[in-house]
């Protein structure tokens, strides 16, 4: 009788234990500088066997929900990375001929493919972002994504 209450007891404890664990890696995120949600296009063409996404100076809002149309033209899937950007956290709806990446680095786009992806963007800072084919990973296509202060 006392071994089924002690195991009853341990098999409680351990569910709370990863119970708390799971609802810590899914915190919610702080409220967005600002109501609005822009929406941008990012386009991908190729140049020879290297992506090009457009615009090469990808300017955001920093911490504001944000609505990125990509569309591209590109003849095979394109990997598009920024660092820490495209983590769970701050990815907020994915749709269309995207693919997350198991890394949580970054979001494939199929070939010739169109999506949306709702993101909420990091603090304000320059980082780089990326463009690359699966074919050519040594020559991807480098961005700069600058996120500014959020509009009042």
């Amino acid at each position: 009788m006392i071994l089924r209450y002690a195991m009853f007891g341990l098999v409680a404890l351990s569910a709370t234990a990863f119970g708390n664990a799971a609802l810590a890696q899914s915190k919610p995120l702080p409220p967005a500088s600002s109501g609005a949600m822009p929406s941008v296009e990012l386009t991908i063409t190729m140049d020879g066997d290297k992506p090009v996404c457009a615009p090469a100076e990808l300017r955001l809002p920093a911490n504001t929900n944000v609505e990125l149309h990509i569309i591209s033209s590109a003849g095979e899937p394109v990997t598009i990375t920024a660092p820490g950007q495209f983590e769970n956290a701050n990815v907020l709806h994915a749709d269309g001929d995207l693919v997350h990446v198991a890394s949580e680095k970054g979001y494939l786009v199929k070939q010739n493919g169109k999506g949306t992806l709702r993101i909420r963007t990091l603090k304000e800072g320059q980082e780089t972002y990326a463009c690359t084919s699966n074919r050519n990973q040594k020559a991807p296509f480098e961005g700069k994504l600058v996120l500014t202060p959020p509009a009042g």
